[in-house]
């Protein structure tokens, strides 16, 4: 007698597991480095993005407005070298979405060292 394929006997998965909301370090210098100038904002924010589309596994990535400042109040040339984001996987409301999920990335205020930080699962809302 042979066993169910996997199909058959996993549950599916709920959406109350798929909405998520997780605080990161991104490390953006590596990311930014040996770039010319004009290029390390507009590629910090690139990084930022892949980063969310690959930790969340969603294509669908919006920057906050605070993020985005947050990144571009330096300048051009020199975006900051760590940022702290927190990372929202939410359920997406819109009638014709390609995806039935996106991930809203926004900065997270007051963080003054980022020595020991891990990444954290936050629950409820903040």
């Amino acid at each position: 007698m042979s066993t169910p394929p996997l199909s058959q006997t996993r549950t599916p998965r709920s959406a109350l597991h798929d909405v998520v909301t997780r605080e990161y370090t991104i490390h953006l210098h590596k990311r930014v480095h040996d770039l010319s100038f004009k290029k390390k904002a507009p590629k910090a924010i690139k990084s930022v993005v892949e980063f969310a589309q690959k930790s969340m596994g969603v294509k669908d990535v919006r920057i906050s407005p605070g993020l985005n400042q947050a990144i571009w109040a330096r300048g051009i040339r020199s975006p900051p070298r760590r940022i702290r984001v927190r990372l929202e996987r939410k359920r997406n409301d819109d009638e014709g979405a390609k995806e039935k999920l996106y991930v809203l990335a926004s900065v997270v205020e007051g963080v003054t060292s980022f020595k020991g930080l891990q990444t954290v699962n936050v629950e409820g809302d903040e």
